[in-house]
């Protein structure tokens, strides 16, 4: 496992990283002991890093994960979750308000297990009002900072702008990462074009969802995936011609994923212990550089083409 430097934030942080949304069923329903031992074997592979919000299963991410952190040395592994996003019986709701953001950070603990966070995130931020998360939601967290209770403060979103946007309307240094998802996998490279902008600031980039929310899985996208139609046809015979050539196109994908020395670090997420360890493998192996090119053709007219969140 190699590890990166996560902007100036001091934490150091394997290239592949652990996101508990699968803990919460958010993909299919799980085994609790088989999820809490993803996390095991995650922590036994080498990863350092694990990311988890309360909008995950509605609590439940958060809940299986603590059971995990409670089996583990604290020093083992640094803790990211979230504010701003809940949900349940998939009803989105959101709330970034400053009171609220304080009271999820404590909420958040409390299912976790821990005293303390290694790097808050506003969540989602495109679903918020951009100057409220700028002025009020990032306040907040900033006298959780204050308080010893969070060390960082970070955002998220799929919209790059969106990230961009509030670093540029935040006193610099406040924010000290972002984490971006769909933008840096096989078919979208969006993410490259924000690099210098987010290391100017000293900020960490985190990747997140290398295999675009399925497109590039042989499984293929869930019914609720937002991606227009032409761009699912050409990522499923993308995937059906690496696997043609014996190499599974979810490695191929995990591989580009890592590839960049502007990310720290790129999360995947798995209740299965055996799909961590394959992660893990696929990551450790070199990349088939023609084989990228091959598949990227094959995308052809529909590399980049993007969909909103939902």
């Amino acid at each position: 496992m190699k590890y990166n430097p996560l902007g100036k934030t001091g934490m150091t942080v394997s290239e592949l990283s652990f996101g508990a949304s699968s803990l919460g069923g958010v993909f299919r329903s799980i085994k609790e002991s088989e999820a809490i031992d993803s996390v095991f074997t995650a922590i036994d592979c080498g990863i350092n890093f694990i990311d988890v919000s309360p909008y995950y299963g509605h609590y439940k991410a958060e809940t299986v994960l603590g059971k995990a952190l409670k089996e583990i040395p604290r020093d083992k592994y640094f803790l990211s979750t979230k504010v701003g996003r809940y949900g349940k019986d998939g009803v989105n709701t959101f709330d970034y308000s400053g009171t609220r953001s304080k009271e999820s950070v404590f909420e958040s603990m409390e299912r976790l297990n821990v005293s303390h966070i290694d790097l808050i995130n506003v969540h989602d931020i495109e679903f918020a009002d951009l100057e409220q998360v700028a002025y009020e939601t990032v306040p907040a967290l900033l006298e959780m900072k204050e308080k010893g209770l969070v060390s960082h403060i970070g955002i998220t979103d799929l919209q790059p702008e969106n990230l961009k946007w509030v670093v540029e309307h935040v006193e610099p240094g406040i924010l000290e990462s972002i984490l971006c998802f769909c933008h840096y996998s096989l078919n979208d490279t969006l993410l490259t074009e924000y690099f210098d902008f987010f290391e100017s600031k000293g900020l960490g980039i985190i990747n997140a969802s290398a295999l675009s929310m399925g497109l590039l899985s042989t499984r293929g996208i869930p019914d609720w995936h937002p991606a227009p139609k032409a761009l699912v046809d050409a990522c499923a015979a993308a995937v059906r011609y690496c696997n043609s050539k014996g190499y599974p196109a979810e490695k191929l994908a995990m591989q580009f994923a890592v590839s960049s020395p502007h990310i720290a670090t790129t999360l995947f997420s798995s209740a299965n212990p055996v799909n961590v360890r394959k992660n893990v493998e696929y990551v450790e192996s070199p990349m088939d550089e023609d084989l990228v090119r091959e598949v990227q053709a094959i995308i052809g007219d529909q590399m980049g083409v993007r969909w909103r969140n939902s």
